[in-house]
């Protein structure tokens, strides 16, 4: 590796460098194995690997990371994060199952459940020899939690809660580690006690015996092979009037007494939900990052495959390299770009997680935690989505060969397909992005309907919400030095394009708040309804703005010249790659000129050009083990 590369290398790996040395040690011994060729499996042979897998990870000290320390964990929610986010490199069904494990089912029993729990369950998941689910999802509701029909019902008598499912609609399903391997449940269900129902809380319901047989009660169903992630195994749960003690419920903020008297720390249903439902907001935020790391192997396949692949002769008779190709170029870079900005912005959304883990044990920081889980909703959204469409664009950019699947791209594709409807259809995601805009977070627990939007937005100036974090306060002083340009150059301008994607947010953000103060109490669904394509474009104007400042800072923070000068030109792109996406909206608001939004296109062609010496460096930085970019395809040319 040269020393441009090693100093990119260090720079992406950034705090939790050690970690994502680990967890690439890991993964390049599991792939030397030939652990990760998945190829010729069937589904059952999968499932059978990546369980076999996830008892070798379980053996590392990776799964122990976001465990508190008084059970051998390593009380690092963060680096916990960051490693599922490397284990994305590999065979996602495998970080998606470690997740289901280790994130979900652990972290569930660790941050909504209290001491009991914890000294009763955690060392056996930490050492997966309890395997178990996160039921949410049912039939008839998944992105709407709080409309679960499943219900918990005290019965005071026995001390115990009767878990049903009353209809198919309420039955649980597509539900990771269930239809193979999982004896334990997190259930989230309607907790009803005394003939009162308090909302959604989750209890710990046994579906297996130590031998894997199904306990009386519960109905364990297969879904079957999937488009992707076969190796994990998901199922069905449906429960008839299935008893479990009164202990099983995860009783961190929410309690029921053995007489049946319900007591919370928290008075508000609604802030009680979304407190129970912020404590897993890292399952998005690992989610974004393994998202972003199958779109840097897909990337890295496809620029080696560029650079190696020629055709078509020049002038002088030599065939030519398909990445000297503008329009190849223009294929990948840009991508290359985003993703590089995806990084760094999720780097500091990992970082905000831990000073909130911090503030947490201090007395807690609502409006912090709201943003939190504003901005980790709308990432993983946009991450999501940016791999979606990259890797389709790297499959494309490799021709009949990247259709192949010993090439790898195919499975990829397939596997992070699902990333944009789990953890949060990305659709639904986004409008809770704009609505936490709208509301300035100052009504974080509010119950999100539109009435409740509407009414706010008529009542309340609205403004965009410009967080006060390091990348934001690095963007403002750049900003605040630097003159108004209007030169054609002035599209490579750090302040210029900074005050540009700011404004563009305010414009759409203000724009949003006057549709919906038309809104009255008769007729807010229909206004806020029609108002979904403003509302989408909100939320996303606002997270392409909060990527730019991390983006923005992080160049400000290299220290190395030859470094920081790359990392510019890259930025550069991806602002002027977004801008160019967008430039309807801009010369239709007035925002550019007709000769500027020109000078965007030139300047896309300029840094495609100027940066394909350095397209392989850019990919070689992300340290992907090399067996597993070691695909046949690169052997032809």
């Amino acid at each position: 590796m040269d020393t441009l590369t090693a100093e990119l290398t260090r720079i992406l790996d950034g705090r939790w460098a050690q970690v994502r040395r680990d967890v690439r040690k890991y993964l390049e011994v599991e792939a030397e194995r030939g652990s990760f060729d998945t190829t010729h499996l069937g589904v059952d042979a999968h499932r059978e690997r990546v369980t076999r897998q996830l008892r070798t990870l379980a053996e590392t000290e990776q799964p122990r990371l976001g465990f508190p320390t008084e059970y051998g964990g390593g009380g690092d929610i963060c680096a916990a994060v960051v490693s599922s986010e490397t284990l994305g490199f590999g065979d996602l069904s495998l970080m998606v199952k470690s997740g289901v494990q280790w994130g979900l089912f652990g972290g569930a029993v660790h941050l909504l459940g209290t001491s009991w729990h914890h000294d009763r369950y955690l060392p056996d998941i930490m050492s997966g020899s309890l395997l178990g689910c996160f039921a949410m999802t049912e039939v008839g509701h998944g992105s709407d939690v709080q409309s679960l029909r499943t219900t918990a019902t005290y019965d005071p008598d026995t001390a115990e809660f009767v878990v049903h499912s009353p209809d198919v609609l309420a039955h649980k399903t597509y539900i990771g580690n269930a239809a193979r391997d999982g004896r334990l449940a997190v259930v989230f269900a309607q907790l009803v006690t005394g003939g009162a129902t308090h909302g959604v809380h989750a209890l710990l319901v046994p579906i297996r015996d130590e031998r894997g047989s199904v306990l009386p009660g519960v109905t364990i169903e297969d879904n079957g092979p999937k488009a992707g992630l076969n190796g994990v195994d998901n199922g069905r749960l449906a429960f008839d009037h299935v008893r479990v003690p009164r202990t099983a419920l995860l009783n961190r903020y929410g309690d029921v007494a053995e007489d049946g008297t319900y007591s919370s720390p928290i008075d508000s249903d609604g802030k009680r939900f979304f407190t129970m439902l912020g404590t897993l907001v890292r399952g998005r935020i690992s989610i974004a990052g393994s998202a972003g790391s199958a779109t840097k192997r897909a990337l890295t396949i496809a620029v080696r495959y560029a650079e190696r692949r020629r055709q078509f002769a020049a002038p002088d008779g030599t065939e030519v390299a398909l990445l000297d190709y503008l329009s190849h170029q223009r294929r990948l870079l840009p991508a290359l770009a985003t993703t590089y900005a995806l990084h760094f912005a999720q780097e500091d959304l990992v970082a905000r997680l831990e000073e909130l883990q911090g503030d947490e044990a201090a007395g807690g920081d609502d409006r912090a935690q709201r943003e939190l889980e504003s901005r980790a909703a709308g990432l993983k959204a946009i991450a999501t989505w940016h791999a979606t469409s990259t890797i389709q664009t790297a499959r494309e950019a490799c021709g009949g060969a990247g259709y192949m699947a010993e090439n790898v791209l195919p499975s990829l594709k397939a596997d992070t397909d699902v990333f944009t409807t789990f953890e949060g259809d990305n659709t639904v995601l986004l409008q809770l992005v704009a609505k936490g805009l709208l509301t300035n977070y100052k009504h974080q627990f509010e119950d999100l309907s539109p009435l409740a939007t509407v009414r706010f937005v008529a009542e309340q100036f609205v403004g965009a919400v410009m967080e006060r974090t390091a990348a934001r306060r690095v963007v403002e002083r750049l900003v605040d030095a630097s003159p108004a340009r209007e030169d054609d150059a002035a599209v490579f301008d750090r302040a210029w394009q900074c005050k540009l994607f700011a404004d563009r947010e305010q414009h759409v953000l203000e724009g949003l708040a006057r549709r919906l103060r038309a809104a009255a109490r008769d007729d807010a669904f229909e206004v806020f309804n029609a108002a979904h394509d403003h509302v989408l474009r909100c939320a996303r104007v606002h997270i392409e703005r909060v990527v730019l400042d991390s983006f923005v800072a992080a160049v400000a923070r290299c220290d190395d010249e030859q470094a920081k000068a790359l990392l510019d030109k890259v930025c550069d792109l991806y602002v002027l790659s977004t801008i160019e996406a967008d430039r309807a909206w801009f010369l239709e608001h007035g925002r550019l000129t007709s000769a500027r939004a020109k000078s965007v296109i030139a300047g896309v062609n300029r840094l495609c050009r100027e940066l394909r010496p350095h397209a392989r460096t850019l990919v070689d930085a992300f340290a992907i083990p090399e067996p597993l970019v070691r695909v046949p395809m690169l052997d032809w040319t």
